[in-house]
């Protein structure tokens, strides 16, 4: 995970250079984005802002996620039975390992994976423009 602040700044940054406003709530919600070392869902970091901004409605949140997701600068996981998380820290393609009791979601630091895709296009032909990989199982704390 990058440094937060660094991260914070490199957002901030990103929102300016398009124009976008920076209102207080997006602001925190940029912090706490760039801070977080999980992934966590947008009704985890909705109840995170409005404890210090109790008038910001979830609509603010997914808002600000969308942007940051168009923008490139949050990868978003979709799950069928949960809701979506965010990955502020590294917002391009990974791995992830994701609990299948606590739905906890960590990023191993494997190597190979261009490899993987670099292979997977030579065998198909295909412009592989994007990827996800993800592992399931329990962590070592649900393995007690």
């Amino acid at each position: 995970m990058s440094d937060p602040e660094s991260r914070f700044q490199q957002l901030i940054t990103k929102l300016k250079a398009h124009d976008y406003r920076l209102t207080p709530q997006r602001v925190a919600l940029l912090r706490l984005i760039a801070s977080s070392e999980g992934h966590p869902s947008a009704t985890h970091l909705y109840e995170q802002i409005k404890v210090q901004f109790p008038t910001t409605s979830p609509a603010t949140v997914y808002k600000t996620l969308n942007l940051l997701k168009d923008l490139g600068e949050v990868l978003e996981l979709g799950f069928s039975n949960d809701d979506n998380r965010y990955d502020g820290s590294r917002p391009y393609p990974h791995p992830h390992l994701i609990c299948v009791r606590c739905r906890k979601i960590m990023d191993p630091q494997v190597s190979h994976v261009d490899d993987l895709t670099q292979e997977v296009a030579e065998l198909t032909g295909y412009q592989v423009i994007s990827h996800r990989l993800d592992f399931y199982g329990l962590c070592p704390d649900c393995q007690q």
